[in-house]
């Protein structure tokens, strides 16, 4: 999914970087960047945002299942978003903040 701000900030990265076959590829050979470079990047940005809290590039990938949860986004939807053939698997790689189910309202409370 590509947001209007981050395809702008994309398209401004091809136009200062020219990327020739991957977006992100090392200038000298044209090969995609290595893993460890992607996990380094991740980890400045980690450090230079004062995140304290333990997890690697995968937590991205659950904050983001978790974000779309909680903003009402259909489980079945995350679990296209997030290519799993089993429902099962997007709940194993999504949680529910207490806050959020300290909201839920009870249908009884309709009667």
């Amino acid at each position: 999914m590509l947001t209007d701000k981050l395809e702008a900030a994309i398209g401004e990265y091809q136009t200062y970087y020219k990327p020739k076959t991957f977006l992100f590829e090392d200038p000298e050979t044209g090969e995609p960047i290595a893993n460890r470079t992607i996990q380094q990047v991740y980890s400045d940005a980690v450090h230079f945002a004062e995140i304290n809290k333990k997890g690697g590039i995968h937590t991205l990938r659950h904050s983001f299942a978790t974000h779309l949860l909680e903003s009402g986004t259909d489980i079945r939807y995350t679990q296209a978003l997030l290519g799993h053939e089993s429902i099962l698997t997007t709940m194993r790689y999504t949680h529910v903040t207490a806050n959020k189910i300290s909201t839920i309202k009870s249908p009884l409370d309709d009667l």
